[in-house]
């Protein structure tokens, strides 16, 4: 299977299986449409009809001909043989029952506050409640969040642990309490705690980023993006704008950590499908790790995403993708988006690239009161309640379906030439559209493999400028 396409002036052919790029020309690409379908007699014919139009005189040096066309077919045969074009998906028989599998736990997500002093409209947490109640993780509780981690680890030593709201600085001396005890486990287990915080910014002081420096591995700071789009969507409790108290915080941040282990993370919607705009806004904020997201939004809502915007979000990423090419090419340098960061030549491995995020499994949540849930996006839904930190797990059916959640049961994806990339995308996402863990959120995958195709394409012009390949 084959995925081409065109992008910023060049043919780009991805061989889905081998994950190999080809950048080609225009009449390798036109043969490359047909090659599966009609004979090489029909495709010569049309070839020779085709390039001898006027409107391709200028194409080539050399007006097409039938011998141009055989040497084609030639190069892509040996690229068939040296498997790097049209091979076959040996992966489909590679998932095993994952069902059978012993769990090791990863990852958790502390919910160290259900509560939260913004009141961003696009909440899925609703302000912190979490369909429930507001609540703060006591320190007890959440040491057993972390033995529970370790005694299910197996013998992974890197551990992730993201402190999460809510707003988790509104239960900050938890937080220096809980890397502590992780601190001190971590010798006595040979584990690494990586931790993170994710923060909307207000209670941000230096105390607090003196913390973040020492402790934490990653730090995700809430923004999205110009004054007026922000204030919209974030606003505080009192109704008033929330940028102008943030965005200079933010900004000591980062510097403060050289630019590097942060990303500056928002979300645009229905209302500013320019959110290119809002991306360049944060590069010239002095940000240079940078992430914005569509929200995801039941349709009735107003600042839900329509179909009717895909086309114009698709545009909107081909535009930061050649700014982000431009800007390269001016300066030397550039800002990282973390939706165009891509790698060809490592990455997962092919079990993690078909069972996705690991939610459900590697990846947990965990509540104020010590509740297990698949991810935060499921936290309040009882239907997806695991178990708790005193108890381990012990809704095994519903982790059962988790663990069997792979791009191959999913219809929408077995044939898709992002499965890869995306791991089938986020199984959040899927049920709360389609009823479903193993469904497809429409509007996301056209998205999804709209940014995958720019990441491609990026790489693409950073090997062509560090002269691996030729224009």
């Amino acid at each position: 299977m084959i995925h081409q396409y065109k992008s910023n002036g060049h043919n780009i052919v991805l061989d889905v299986n081998s994950g190999s790029v080809h950048v080609v020309d225009d009449l390798v690409y036109d043969i490359l449409a047909l090659y599966e379908t009609e004979t090489k007699e029909a495709i010569v014919t049309k070839m020779l009809e085709k390039y001898q139009q006027p409107i391709y005189a200028g194409l080539y040096e050399e007006p097409i001909s039938e011998a141009d066309i055989n040497e084609a077919f030639d190069e892509i045969e040996e690229l068939k043989a040296e498997g790097t074009l049209f091979t076959e998906d040996v992966y489909r028989d590679y998932i095993f029952d994952f069902k059978s599998r012993k769990t090791v736990v990863k990852a958790l997500c502390l919910h160290i506050a259900h509560d939260c002093n913004l009141g961003c409209k696009y909440c899925f947490a609703e302000e912190g409640e979490y369909k429930g109640r507001r609540a703060l993780m006591s320190y007890e509780v959440g040491k057993k969040a972390l033995d529970f981690l370790i005694a299910n680890s197996g013998t992974r030593r890197n551990l992730e642990v993201d402190f999460f709201g809510g707003e988790p600085t509104m239960n900050f001396e938890v937080v220096k309490q809980l890397v502590a005890y992780g601190r001190e486990q971590e010798k006595i287990h040979d584990k690494n705690f990586r931790f993170t915080l994710t923060t909307n910014g207000l209670l941000l002081n230096d105390e607090i980023m003196e913390f973040a420096n020492k402790e934490m591995s990653n730090v995700v700071l809430s923004l999205d993006g110009r004054k007026e789009v922000n204030d919209k969507m974030r606003p505080t409790r009192n109704g008033k704008g929330s940028y102008d108290i943030i965005v200079p915080k933010f900004q000591k941040l980062a510097d403060s950590r050289n630019q590097t282990n942060y990303y500056v993370r928002g979300t645009f919607t229905h209302y500013n499908t320019d959110f290119s705009e809002d991306v360049l806004h944060m590069a010239d904020l002095g940000f240079e790790q940078i992430s914005v997201e569509p929200v995801v939004a039941p349709p009735e809502e107003g600042y839900a995403l329509t179909e009717e915007d895909v086309a114009v979000v698709c545009s909107q990423y081909d535009k930061l993708a050649q700014e982000m090419i431009h800007r390269k090419k001016k300066d030397g340098k550039c800002f990282n988006f973390f939706h165009f960061m891509i790698d060809l030549t490592g990455g997962p491995c092919v079990a993690k690239r078909l069972s996705g995020c690991g939610s459900g499994t590697e990846y947990l949540a965990v509540t104020p009161w010590g509740d297990l849930y698949p991810c935060h996006q499921f936290v309040g839904n009882e239907d997806f309640l695991l178990g708790n930190v005193d108890e381990g797990i012990t809704n095994t059916e519903v982790q059962n379906k988790f663990k069997l959640c792979n791009v191959y049961a999913k219809e929408s994806c077995k044939d898709c030439f992002a499965r890869f990339y995306c791991s089938g995308g986020c199984a959040a996402n899927a049920f709360n559209f389609t009823g479903d863990i193993n469904g497809a959120y429409e509007i996301g995958c056209e998205l999804q493999k709209k940014r995958i195709e720019c990441a491609i394409m990026l790489k693409v012009e950073e090997a062509m400028q560090e002269g691996e390949l030729q224009a």
